[in-house]
């Protein structure tokens, strides 16, 4: 079985405590023996997985960055227990989804997958050939996101967004020169938000398919967001016309 990397104390734990037999090597810092590094050995023994220590040079080796922050993990990929189907079919509250079109930087992903984490939406949806996967820049950014949040890569993008609408699963979508603003739309029902990269937007295609566009409101100098604050935008706004039920 393949293995994979995480870096990084939220990374790690998270995966420590939702997945620990998937963790097949830890390494850590011989040096650091600060408060935070002892709470995480106390962590990783709970969990029941033994440590390798090591220098920063071999840590910086295998994260492939100096910002490993003292920890690396050789783990086996986990995968989603439900196909998108069933993760929508065993929801007890209106869909909110979050779909990302054209989001290929690990930085911007993993920033949205815990703002999407953060917000409570259901999952997180990519096309598989405009999109970055999960790798070890993501989930430390996403500082324990990419371990809890479901992203599904689907293979036609345009075709799930049909087969969202069939469910009655209101799909809106992002534009700077839509009509509508954000606060206009109705989000407390079963809702799709989708938004493409910064500057250019949704493929063309993605945007035939929304039922509505919207605009978030821009009162100073910059022309746009960066997708993942959109993302918080947009999500937020949902969650708040809900009341913030879980």
């Amino acid at each position: 079985m393949s293995l994979k990397l995480l870096f990084g104390f939220h990374a790690v734990t998270v995966r420590l405590k939702v997945a620990p037999h998937s963790v097949r090597e830890l390494y850590v810092d011989a040096s650091r023996r600060d408060q935070r590094m002892r709470q995480f050995l106390v962590k990783a023994n709970d969990a029941g997985v033994a440590v390798i220590e090591a220098d920063d040079a071999r840590l910086q080796q295998l994260a492939g960055t100096h910002r490993h922050q003292g920890v690396v993990a050789r783990v086996e990929a986990v995968q989603n227990a439900h196909s998108l189907d069933d993760l929508l079919d065993g929801l007890s509250e209106p869909p909110l989804l979050l779909v990302l079109d054209g989001i290929t930087d690990p930085h911007n992903l993993g920033a949205c997958l815990r703002v999407a984490d953060g917000a409570g939406a259901h999952a997180v949806i990519a096309p598989k050939d405009h999109a970055v996967g999960i790798n070890a820049t993501v989930a430390k950014v996403a500082s324990g996101a990419a371990e809890t949040m479901p992203y599904f890569m689907v293979t036609n993008l345009a075709r799930t967004l049909g087969e969202l609408k069939e469910r009655s699963i209101w799909v809106v979508g992002t534009s700077d020169d839509a009509p509508r603003g954000l606060y206009d739309a109705d989000l407390k029902g079963p809702t799709a938000l989708v938004l493409g990269a910064e500057g250019s937007g949704m493929r063309q295609l993605t945007r035939k398919h929304c039922d509505e566009l919207v605009s978030i409101p821009m009162m100073g100098g910059v022309e746009s967001l960066n997708v993942s604050v959109a993302s918080a935008v947009c999500l937020y706004e949902s969650r708040r016309q809900r009341g913030f039920k879980s």
